[in-house]
């Protein structure tokens, strides 16, 4: 879940332009201007990165298209339905004919059925229970292992995942969605488990709720909003942007130190008991 704000004063704050200079890294899930994927690409190219991105259809390879146009530089689009392993494969290794190599993995993809998102999780259906956990969890594994021969040309790097708090605990109306994200944060730890030897690091950021396209597909998204801002320590929602300048840290080697983690970019709300 996640959104650019109208309502919020925050501004993304300003970092050095070559902060990531010579770094290359490829963002998987931006679908609109609204995206926090679109939001992350933005503060990485700020800060010097170059960006290649994937589509899925047609569709959405026109609104990535015009997104990247504003962006300095060839960028590189690549088709990419992470429910094909072919297609995640051919992906690196076109990529590899365009960089070479790879110094961040952004993985901004999650789905489920609108229908799977209401009533009762005891009624999810089998086939919308996998669909989520196939390419809201399973993914970055899928990703994570493409990107390797990449990566380990630069001798590591940065691969970082967007969660939600209702991953932690029961949110109305997340359901699939809130099982789907467990499995993504466990899946964090296990794979920097592995990766860490290649000095590959692995972290998820926990954005707080943010009304983007696709959250809207979540009922009550107006009320959470409204909650965090109230119950929030620090008594606002965030911005995409904030999100966006949390994975420009740890895509930089001032997160050198840091894997496995879940950074909670919430203004503070999971702190709360309630």
């Amino acid at each position: 879940m996640s959104t650019l704000l109208e309502d919020t004063t925050v501004q993304s704050t300003s970092v050095p332009n070559n902060l990531l200079a010579g770094k290359t890294g490829i963002i998987l899930g931006v679908a609109n201007k609204w995206s926090i994927g679109w939001a992350i690409a933005q503060s990485l190219a700020n800060a010097g990165m170059r960006l290649a991105f994937t589509y899925q259809g047609e569709r959405l390879k026109e609104n990535v298209e015009k997104l990247t146009a504003t962006l300095e530089g060839d960028i590189p689009l690549y088709p990419c339905d992470v429910t094909d392993e072919t297609q995640v494969d051919d992906l690196f290794k076109n990529l590899a004919g365009d960089f070479d190599g790879l110094d961040c993995v952004i993985h901004s993809l999650a789905f489920a059925k609108r229908e799977e998102l209401a009533g009762e999780f005891v009624n999810t259906s089998k086939e919308g229970y996998l669909l989520a956990q196939e390419i809201s969890a399973y993914s970055l594994t899928a990703v994570s292992r493409a990107a390797l021969p990449l990566m380990e040309k630069r001798g590591g790097g940065s691969i970082v995942t967007l969660t939600y708090y209702g991953g932690e605990k029961v949110v109305p109306n997340y359901n699939v969605m809130g099982v789907a994200k467990a499995a993504l944060e466990m899946s964090v730890r296990y794979l920097a488990e592995d990766l860490g030897s290649k000095n590959i690091r692995v972290n998820a950021i926990s954005a707080g709720p943010i009304k983007t396209l696709a959250a809207s597909g979540v009922s009550g998204l107006s009320n959470m909003l409204e909650q965090m801002k109230e119950k929030a320590p620090l008594r606002r929602n965030i911005e995409a942007a904030e999100v966006g300048d949390t994975a420009l840290f740890l895509a930089s080697h001032l997160s050198r130190g840091i894997t496995g983690e879940v950074i909670h970019v919430d203004a503070g709300y999971h702190i709360k008991g309630f």
